[in-house]
């Protein structure tokens, strides 16, 4: 054998290795590319929870059955070898079509979860509040009426079972949907404690009023209030009534005691409810708030309007404004014409 011939054997040899070692290094290489880097989440699904709790197991069941990813063995395997199992947080992830297994794992790794921002205003009962915070956090609205609730518990902060739905000032919260109950208590306390501040204090003070006392009166304020500009004029009429000792008499009051919030026109029937929440037969505040009020009403309260009116009835014009009056004569004027106006809407209920 020649010379020539050996080299040329020798290139075909190199050659062949060459393309054995390119064959296997790109086999790895895409199985590497589409382990780790090939895109793998579908459009499915804007978000993925990981409840507290869960293992490996739930999180890859709850990928299956909401067709996450285009492949799950790939995200298995590639959860294995970066070590997922064992640091599972849980929390509410952002999922992006495309996104590939790498990216996925490292997110639920280090934790980067989505903030929640949290909005809550004109909720009437503290049940529909436990229900709002069920829809956008991971505990269910019974464990957060649980921890309202106790008593025991928001003593710790000052309020009663009755008096702790004035603790929440409406507005919009950040927080991780996976927050705790008590987490998300002792934030919303600190919010608390934020807007009593020392002016507001002061003029809650100045009214003979605390924080707590301020908001059931607000609450009242705000559910006879369709404008905002005729707060300040209600709460220093009912603080007339309250520094007198009159009965407040407050319709939205009686329709909370009766818990029938389709009530159009309080009647003899509704009057009679035995609640502390009925102002008709129960001097002074009720023991709790209402509704949330709003900032506005309690704003309204603690610079109420100085004047000299101790009733007031809906404008006849159904504007939703109010006719004000310092006597009782005046107001039953104002009332009878309200009442007429009524009947002739056939509105008796």
């Amino acid at each position: 054998m020649n010379t020539n011939q050996n080299n040329k054997k020798r290139t075909k040899i190199v050659l062949i290795v060459l393309a054995v070692v390119l064959a296997v290094g790109g086999y790895f290489s895409f199985k590497f590319y589409n382990l780790y880097f090939s895109p793998n989440v579908t459009a499915k699904e804007k978000f993925l929870y990981v409840r507290t709790g869960y293992v490996f197991d739930d999180l890859v069941t709850d990928l299956r059955q909401k067709d996450v990813l285009n492949n799950i063995g790939t995200f298995w395997e590639a959860a294995d070898k970066m070590n997922l199992q064992g640091v599972l947080k849980p929390g509410k992830y952002r999922l992006k079509e495309g996104m590939n297994n790498r990216a996925l794992i490292n997110m639920l790794k280090a934790g980067n979860q989505e903030a929640v921002k949290l909005k809550f205003q004109n909720i009437r009962k503290i049940e529909g509040l436990a229900s709002l915070l069920a829809k956008n956090l991971e505990p269910d609205s019974v464990a957060f009426m649980r921890l309202l609730d106790s008593a025991a518990y928001v003593e710790k902060f000052g309020f009663t079972t009755e008096t702790v739905y004035t603790m929440f000032i409406p507005n919009t919260y950040e927080m991780y949907w996976s927050v705790t109950r008590e987490e998300f208590f002792k934030k919303m306390n600190a919010e608390y404690l934020k807007f009593w501040n020392d002016d507001r204090r002061k003029k809650a003070a100045a009214l003979g009023l605390d924080p707590i006392k301020v908001t059931i009166l607000a609450s009242i304020v705000d559910a006879e209030a369709l404008y905002d500009k005729e707060m300040p004029t209600i709460a220093g009429l009912y603080l007339n009534r309250l520094e007198r000792g009159i009965l407040l008499q407050a319709d939205p009051t009686v329709i909370f005691a009766n818990n029938d919030f389709t009530v159009k026109r309080v009647t003899g029937e509704l009057l009679r409810v035995d609640s502390r929440y009925n102002t008709y037969k129960y001097a002074g505040l009720p023991p709790g708030p209402i509704n949330m009020p709003s900032i506005n009403a309690i704003d309204a309260v603690l610079n109420k309007e100085d004047n000299n009116y101790l009733y007031m009835c809906a404008k006849e014009d159904f504007s939703g404004y109010h006719n004000f009056a310092a006597t009782v004569q005046e107001h039953n004027i104002n009332a009878k014409k309200y009442r007429e106006a009524l009947n002739k809407r056939n509105i008796f209920r």
